[in-house]
């Protein structure tokens, strides 16, 4: 079953199948558990790929004694490797490419003399010492935080050094070639089932995955054996191809804007009718430039008009962080195998980049004018720094610009903005942010973005918004909003986020009703599961440890997939030095704040723990904190599911749009989770990653015995009350409370606020 785009889930009764050989299923359209797949003791081919599977690999996996062939890629798989996988010993290919593993790299996987591929990951530590494994994929395998000097195991493939190139002409599955005044390099290693190849120049380099099926040991380069078309450039003769998927990297270039040019051919198959062996084929695959889509159902017979004819599609792209990537991979469409040949999967003849922007010069001029113009320009610069310091304009401006200059984000020119949102146009503004207002756009090479524009009126400032970058920049984790970079131009500063097609979980829960996504049960799970896995790597698992302060269901956006991602980092504090009292900076949101940060300032990542009970408890009620009222008056959600607690009537709070369609097991769980992490006291509430794992079913839960307070109401606003007395000598602190008791703001757009904020001063 694949490339059939069906829903998910996987059906639990192919648990009884217990004498099959082989189960391939990929591509799904909705995501799905892991299958119960114990009782197939004797399958030898397990592929379940792109499938949107969440969670660890079970441990039974493991003991499926009899796998040859093992293929769990392109899903969103966490966790650790299992133990159990040492005895997988007939194993002969193993691919877990494209997923969220993490911990370390096994040391007896890293040993093993069949084909592992564990590339596109985010493990933190192996023993690794070169990156060309012989049978063993481990680029892009490691966090950014990795502990590891080799740069191609991490996400990126970041340069070592300073970059240096500007243009890339690769002959693909062929020899040295000069055509057009450029010469083509030499791409001929034959490898391929889970390879990474670094050219000898280090300019370049190639990943491929995959084994083609019913045929292991089919070539993963090939060489026309068909008349082309006269007159052709020499490298449609040749081409490399990978079964599952093969990724091409530009290694150190210059930031900038280039012309990316894919030159394909399709040279397995003919033409010709009367050749049925290799006339009846039809390959199709997808195309990636840096991450974005351009081709879909890539096929390069219909496109070129025939078998043999070489076609070129060209994009026009921005590399920022010196690394150049070129993706193909198949989407289990098309022929999978021809008898005896293996001609599935992408293929490709050559590349050529070329840079959209003049190359700085090497120059040819005389030591004794380069001192002479040097001179020059140090004597012009400090006269015109010492007018500007005796006018007051540098010093605090300068040391900003400068920190800014400094960050390891992409950069976006003014201009391009502006032409990306249509000179921010009121009609692409989708919300309002902390620093102000958020609108849409769309980048020239296709990219949809959202980008976050300082306001002039913002209380933050230049410094939190140099913070935000900082801290953001060093973040990669698939539930958190992508930071594509930032422009910093005249007075202008602006972030630049990842575009999320579904706006915020508030928006989806309890905004207009014409916004409503009526989530099914599986699908809030799955948000829960994803929000809580955020918040465990920003509390234990990045290299910095991050305090949100204000989770919130406006703070949580969804993709496409309605995958969740924590957004909105503008009031995060570094949690360093163990400095957790914070008596002058408050900054969150009335209903989500722990009580020891709203009433004492006492700040730890337990209060985001308290925060995401809250989000927990509007998932599965669909009912918002702040704006809840029911019969009895309950000023929030949260007394009402104390009370419910009390009465024994917890599945009461299930969202009733749901009717009877979830896992009253499940939704008793995520409530009781919620109750045990808004636990007053801060110490009983459990970390995220513990967190993770009872939502997850891993761990027991212990249900928490919170009586609730009668008076709850007077109690939560007598204390704000009391706060709000202690702080009437400060203006800026009784402007912060009087916020209080204004309405909340619409919740029809991400990256807006959907209650009273108390923003920091």
């Amino acid at each position: 079953m694949q490339g059939t785009s069906m829903e998910g889930p996987i059906p639990a009764t192919i648990s009884s199948l217990t004498k099959l050989k082989e189960l391939r299923i990929s591509d799904l359209k909705a995501p799905t558990p892991f299958p119960d797949l114990k009782e197939l003791k004797t399958l030898n081919r397990l592929v379940l790929r792109n499938c949107l599977m969440t969670g660890p690999i079970p441990d039974f996996v493991g003991e499926l004694s009899m796998l040859k062939v093992l293929d769990l890629s392109f899903n969103r798989l966490s966790g650790l490797i299992p133990d159990s996988f040492q005895g997988l010993r007939r194993i002969n290919y193993m691919f877990l490419t494209n997923n969220s593993l993490t911990g370390t790299v096994p040391g007896w996987l890293q040993e093993s003399r069949h084909n592992i591929d564990l590339s596109y990951n985010n493990f933190t530590k192996s023993s690794v010492t070169s990156c060309q494994q012989i049978d063993v994929n481990l680029v892009s395998s490691h966090s950014p935080s990795a502990n590891t000097s080799l740069s191609c195991l991490k996400m990126g493939l970041p340069c070592p050094g300073k970059p240096t190139d500007h243009s890339l002409f690769i002959n693909c599955g062929g020899p040295e070639i000069k055509f057009d005044g450029n010469l083509y390099a030499a791409d001929l290693e034959r490898r391929g089932a889970s390879t990474f190849f670094l050219s000898d120049t280090g300019q370049w380099a190639y990943s491929s995955t995959g084994v083609f099926i019913g045929n292991a040991a089919a070539d993963y380069v090939t060489t026309n054996k068909n008349s082309l078309i006269s007159q052709v450039p020499p490298y449609y003769q040749t081409a490399r191809l990978a079964p599952v998927s093969l990724s091409y990297f530009g290694l150190c270039m210059l930031k900038g804007n280039y012309k990316v040019r894919l030159h394909f051919a399709e040279i397995m198959f003919s033409s010709d009718q009367n050749q049925t062996f290799c006339s009846a084929g039809r390959r199709i695959f997808d195309v990636s430039v840096q991450g974005f889509k351009y081709l879909e159902n890539f096929n390069i017979a219909e496109k070129a008009g025939g078998a043999g004819l070489g076609i070129t599609e060209e994009f026009n792209v921005d590399v920022n962080d010196s690394t150049l990537e070129i993706r193909l991979s198949w989407a289990g469409k098309g022929t999978n195998a021809i008898p005896d040949r293996g001609v599935y999967g992408p293929l490709i003849s050559a590349i050529s980049v070329t840079p959209n922007f003049e190359i700085p010069s090497g120059g040819g001029l005389s030591t004794g004018v380069i001192i002479a113009i040097l001179g020059a320009i140090c004597l012009f610069v400090i006269l015109v720094l010492f007018v500007l310091l005796k006018k007051g304009y540098i010093c605090r401006k300068d040391q900003i610009d400068a920190e800014l200059q400094d960050l390891k984000t992409g950069y976006f020119s003014l201009k391009q903005i502006k032409t990306a949102t249509s000179n921010f146009d009121i009609e692409n503004k989708i919300g309002e942010g902390g620093f102000g207002p958020v609108y849409k756009g769309i980048l020239l090479d296709g990219t949809v973005i959202a980008v976050k524009k300082l306001s002039s009126r913002s209380r933050q400032g230049n410094r939190e918004f140099v913070n935000e970058i900082g801290m953001i920049s060093a973040l990669q984790h698939p539930n958190l909003v992508k930071l594509y970079g930032c422009c910093i131009e005249g007075n202008q500063l602006l972030l630049v986020y990842e575009y999320l097609e579904n706006n915020s979980l508030a928006r989806a829960l309890f905004g207009k009703e014409e916004h409503w996504l009526h989530l099914e049960w599986p699908a809030r799970m799955n948000i829960c599961v994803g929000i809580a896995r955020g918040l465990a790597y920003l509390h234990e698992e990045s290299r910095l440890k991050i305090v949100h302060r204000d989770i919130k269901a406006t703070n949580v956006l969804l993709d496409r997939n309605l995958n969740a991602k924590i957004s909105d980092f503008g009031l995060a504090k570094l949690d360093e030095d163990e400095n957790t009292h914070i008596s002058t900076r408050i900054a969150g949101t009335i209903g989500y704040m722990a009580p020891e940060y709203a009433m004492r300032g006492y700040l730890t990542d337990k209060a985001d723990v308290y925060s995401f009970g809250v989000v927990a408890l509007e998932i599965a009620s669909g009912k918002s904190n702040t704006n809840f009222r029911s019969k009895e008056d309950f000023v929030y959600l949260l007394d009402w599911a104390y009370f419910l607690q009390e009465q024994g009537k917890l599945l009461e709070l299930v969202d009733p749009d749901l009717g009877t369609e979830y896992s009253q097991e499940e939704a008793m769980r995520m409530i009781q989770i919620a109750l045990i992490c808004t636990n007053p006291s801060p110490t009983l509430r459990p970390l995220m990653s513990s967190v993770v794992s009872m939502l997850e079913g891993n761990t027991p839960i212990q249900v928490p015995k919170i009586k609730r307070i009668e008076v709850s109401q007077d109690g939560r606003f007598k204390s704000l009350q009391t706060l709000k007395q202690d702080n009437q000598d400060n203006d800026s602190s009784a402007l912060l409370y009087d916020s209080m008791d204004r309405r909340s703001q619409s919740v029809n757009a991400p990256w807006a606020d959907s209650s009273p904020s108390l923003a920091a001063r």
